[in-house]
Order: C-alpha cells, then sequence, then structure tokens
C-alpha cells in the first residue's frame, strides 16, 4: 500500500505544495525563499527517510513567518494524509540527538490531538538569513496540520545553528519511529478508543 500525498496550499501569503512518500529513501528536492529552512527540510526527508518534495514562495520581503508557518501547515496535512487511517502505525516516536555540544529530545504522538510544547528557548537572532526564532513556529503549524502531539527540548547547547539543526533531526528521527508500520499491529488502530 502507497503511503504517498501531494497537498497544496495557497493563501494571500503564501503558496506551498509538499509531495512526502513515508516509506522513501531520504529523496530531497526542496524549493523555499529561505536557504535555511530548505536546509532544514532537507534534514527531515534524510534523516526521517522520508521522500520529500517542496516548492514554496511566500511574502519573505517582509518577513519569513508565514512561509515557515505554511510550510509546517503543509508538511503535516501532507504527513496525516500519507498515514490515511493509521492503521498499524507505531504512532509515538522519540528521538535524543547529539550534534557536537547541542542535545535536543523530541517525542510525538500522531494521535489526532494538536498540542506543541516547545522547550527550547532561542534568541532573537539570524542563522544566515532565517530569522531563530521562527523554528517553533514550524513545528508549531506542523503539529496543527498533522494533528500530531509534538514535544521539544532542549538538554544542552550553546551554538544556535547547532541547536536548531539538532532539532530538526530528532523532529526527523521521531517522525520516522511514529510513522513506521508495525508488523504485530497490521490493520490494527493504536489505539484502546478504536479511533485516532
Amino acid at each position: 500500500m502507497s503511503r504517498t500525498a501531494r497537498v497544496d496550499r495557497v493563501t494571500k501569503e503564501t503558496r506551498v505544495t509538499v509531495e512526502i512518500d513515508l516509506d522513501g529513501t531520504g529523496r530531497a528536492a526542496i524549493r523555499t525563499p529561505l536557504p535555511f529552512l530548505s536546509h532544514m527540510l532537507d534534514q527531515v526527508a534524510r534523516h526521517g527517510l522520508f521522500d520529500l518534495t517542496v516548492e514554496a514562495t511566500g511574502d519573505v520581503e517582509i518577513d519569513g513567518h508565514h512561509t515557515t508557518e505554511d510550510l509546517g501547515i503543509t508538511l503535516g496535512l501532507a504527513l496525516a494524509q500519507a498515514l490515511g487511517d493509521k492503521r498499524g502505525i507505531a504512532r509515538y516516536g522519540e528521538a535524543t540527538l547529539p550534534m557536537d555540544e547541542a542535545l535536543v529530545a523530541c517525542a510525538i504522538d500522531l494521535s489526532g490531538r494538536t498540542f506543541f510544547v516547545n522547550r527550547v528557548p532561542l534568541p532573537k537572532a539570524k542563522i544566515g538569513d532565517f530569522d531563530a526564532e521562527l523554528a517553533p513556529v514550524f513545528f508549531e503549524g506542523f503539529a496543527r496540520g498533522a494533528q500530531a502531539n509534538v514535544h521539544l527540548r532542549l538538554l544542552e547547547g550553546e551554538n544556535l545553528h547547532h541547536i536548531v539543526e539538532i532539532s530538526f533531526k530528532a523532529f526527523a528521527k521521531a517522525l520516522c519511529r511514529a510513522t513506521r508500520i508495525d508488523p504485530r499491529i497490521v490493520g490494527e488502530l493504536p489505539s484502546t478508543k478504536g479511533a485516532i
């Protein structure tokens, strides 16, 4: 069964297309007007083992907020669509990953309940042309689009680039684990309620 999706999101501020294959090999083709965010989406594909194609334009002449948020929402919507009824998935995923001095933990529940907890404090500073404070905007948008519960926590770290990048990598690994098919529950919903 193919676990793929394509979602187009068009607003007055942005135009975003995301194609995802949950059972890919980590291939990515990313084009956004925010180079650092494009790099982070490439990390999500490669470390989550998703094949991911992203095309985005947005009003970045104002700032990167709308584009970042809508990329998160659209990726979340595509993931939810690719998961279908979620039968047989692990549902939960977590990862704690290091990058030099930085250490970030991410936990995800593909529960159908939207909640985002961010314990990765970021200063009002730039990484290249990207406002670091927009990283949680992406993750919150994803949680809304995917109807997922996402927690991020900084355990150690000083270098801003390292902290943000390992946040995306931990997110990717946690998402990979949450979306995998568990052969012990094929065809079953991973919920005692019988619904997600």
